[in-house]
C-alpha cells in the first residue's frame, strides 16, 4: 500500500492535538447553576470508568467544582454550536448563561451539579483528584452515571451516537462529525462468506 508522505517542520512543544469534543460541563446545583465549555477532555480509563477536565484557575466554574467535587459534562450537538461557542466566551461571573441561552438544568441522578437537557448525553462526574499541571489543572474524576437520549437508542438498545451530530472542535474550528470510515476492529475482521441459495457450501 502506498501513503501520503510529508515532509515536516519542527516547532517546540505546543497544544496541537485535534479534533476534540467542545462539551458543555454544568456545575453548582439547580439553585445557582452555572454552564461553561470545555475542549480539554477525555477518557482516561474504562474500569473503573474516568474522565478529567482541565481548568484555568481564573475560569468562575473553578472554586465551583472544586468545592464541590462534581460537575456533569454535557455532549453537544451541531444545533449547540453558537451556545457552545458563548458559553466559552462568557463568564458565569456577569451572567446566568442558562437565561441568555436558553439551556435548561434540570436535577442529576447521583450528582447535585445539574445536566443539560438539550443536550443527547450527560455523563454526571464526582472528582477524586486535582493534579495542577502549569496554567490548566486537571480535575480527574469517576464517572457515576451516565444519561442518555432514547431517541438514540437503536433496535436493540445500542446507544447510536453517531446519530446525535455531535460537534468536534480543531484549531480554533468547529465541526460536525461526518462520514463514517470503519469500526472497532474492521481492519481485522474477518468477511463473512456469502452463502448461495440452493447450494451447499
Amino acid at each position: 500500500m502506498g501513503f501520503r508522505e510529508y515532509t515536516k517542520e519542527s516547532w517546540k512543544g505546543s497544544v496541537i492535538t485535534a479534533p476534540l469534543p467542545p462539551v458543555l460541563v454544568s456545575c453548582g446545583n439547580t439553585e445557582r447553576a452555572n454552564v461553561l465549555t470545555v475542549a480539554w477532555t477525555g477518557i482516561l480509563c474504562t474500569q473503573p470508568p474516568v474522565t478529567y477536565i482541565s481548568l484555568r484557575r481564573e475560569r468562575f466554574s473553578y472554586d465551583i467544582i472544586k468545592d464541590s467535587g462534581e460537575f456533569v459534562i454535557n455532549l453537544p450537538t451541531a444545533e449547540l454550536v453558537k451556545v457552545i461557542d458563548y458559553c466559552g466566551v462568557r463568564s458565569g461571573r456577569d451572567i446566568d448563561k442558562f437565561s441568555e441561552t436558553g439551556l435548561t438544568a434540570e436535577k442529576a441522578s447521583e450528582v447535585s451539579a445539574p445536566l443539560i437537557v438539550q443536550s443527547p448525553v450527560n455523563i454526571e462526574c464526582r472528582v477524586r483528584e486535582i493534579v495542577p499541571l502549569g496554567t490548566h489543572d486537571m480535575f480527574i474524576a469517576d464517572i457515576v452515571r451516565v444519561d442518555a437520549a432514547k431517541e438514540l437508542l437503536d433496535e436493540k438498545g445500542r446507544l447510536a451516537l453517531e446519530r446525535a451530530g455531535l460537534l468536534a472542535y480543531a484549531h480554533g474550528g468547529y465541526f460536525e462529525l461526518g462520514r463514517k470510515l470503519g469500526s472497532f476492529g474492521f481492519s481485522v475482521r474477518k468477511k463473512k462468506k456469502k452463502h448461495s441459495k440452493g447450494k451447499q457450501v
